[in-house]
C-alpha cells in the first residue's frame, strides 16, 4: 500500500492563461505525494493544463476577468478525481469534442488528450456559486 493513499487538495486560480502555469505547478506538486510512475504524473498535469486552459477559452473566451478557477485533486482507495470549478459561461455538453486528429494544425486536441488520459469526463452543473463542474477520474494502482 502507498504511503499516502489519501490526498484532498484544493487551490484557486486567477482565470487566465498566464494561470497555466501555477496550475501545472500545483499538479505536480501534488502527485510528487503519491507513489505513482511518473509517466502518467506528466500525463494526469497535461490533462489537468489542458481542462484549465479550456475554461479559459471556451467558459471566459480569453477574456480579461478576475474571476477564479478552483481545482481539487483527491486520491482516496486508488480513485483520482479532478474537480474544476468556474464561474464562465454554462457548458454546452454537446459543443465538447475535439477537432479530426488528421487535421494537422495546432491546438484543438485538449479534448482528446483528456479522454485518453482520463478514465471519465463528466460536466455537471456546479454548485452555488459555481457555474460549471467538470469530473475527471482515473483509476490508479499503487
Amino acid at each position: 500500500m502507498n504511503n499516502l493513499a489519501l490526498i484532498s487538495e484544493q487551490r484557486d486560480f486567477v482565470v487566465s492563461s498566464s494561470s497555466l502555469k501555477d496550475v501545472r505547478n500545483f499538479s505536480r506538486e501534488v502527485f510528487e505525494k503519491v507513489n505513482i510512475d511518473q509517466d502518467l504524473k506528466d500525463e494526469l498535469v497535461l490533462a489537468i493544463a489542458e481542462a484549465a486552459q479550456n475554461i479559459v477559452k471556451h467558459a471566459y473566451q480569453n477574456e480579461a476577468t478576475d474571476d477564479k478557477m478552483e481545482i481539487k485533486i483527491s486520491l482516496q482507495n486508488g480513485e483520482l478525481e479532478i474537480g474544476f470549478f468556474d464561474k464562465g459561461r454554462p457548458v454546452d455538453k454537446g459543443n465538447v469534442r475535439h477537432r479530426k486528429i488528421d487535421d494537422v494544425k495546432p491546438g484543438g486536441l485538449g479534448t482528446f488528450f483528456i479522454q485518453q488520459i482520463m478514465d471519465a469526463v463528466v460536466f455537471k452543473e456546479g454548485e452555488k456559486p459555481w457555474i460549471n463542474h467538470l469530473i475527471l477520474t482515473k483509476k490508479i494502482n499503487y
